[in-house]
């Protein structure tokens, strides 16, 4: 299974914000739609960054309430790792391993086309697990 079928079943709805947008406006965002990170995306539609719940904690370790008043660009994770709708579970499961992160952002042909969480890959990675299981079990009973 690969990218492009779990957007297919998920859809292809990105929460985004600007670096313009204010970390309190970022916070409010994410609690109103119970998400756990935005992509933040420039003047051309382009990624420029990525906020996630554990970057807002840092920054509030780090200064206080006086961050919530700042655009989030001052915090948000620059260098985005990206996948695309070719790549599989295997390899998204690998990268966000290694990365210890829990978003990676849909991109193709330098345009944000979906997102994909550690529970949307743990999802599909079970159901591809119970299906092969089942051939399994088909098989085994024809035999």
């Amino acid at each position: 299974m690969n990218v492009a079928a779990i957007l297919k079943a998920k859809g292809r709805a990105v929460a985004t914000t600007k670096p313009d947008t204010p970390l309190q406006a970022v916070i409010e965002k994410l609690a109103a739609k119970r998400i756990g990170a935005l992509v933040i995306v420039g003047a051309s539609g382009g990624v420029e960054g990525i906020i996630s719940e554990r970057d807002i904690i840092r920054a509030l370790a780090e200064h206080g309430a006086s961050c919530l008043g700042r655009p989030v660009s001052d915090f948000m994770t620059r260098e985005v790792v990206v996948c695309t709708e070719a790549d599989t579970l295997d390899e998204l499961m690998a990268t966000m391993t290694a990365g210890r992160f829990r978003h990676i952002p849909v991109v193709e042909d330098g345009a944000l086309v979906g997102i994909v969480s550690i529970g949307d890959v743990v999802k599909h990675h079970i159901a591809e697990v119970e299906m092969e299981a089942s051939a399994l079990r088909t098989y085994l009973l024809a035999g």
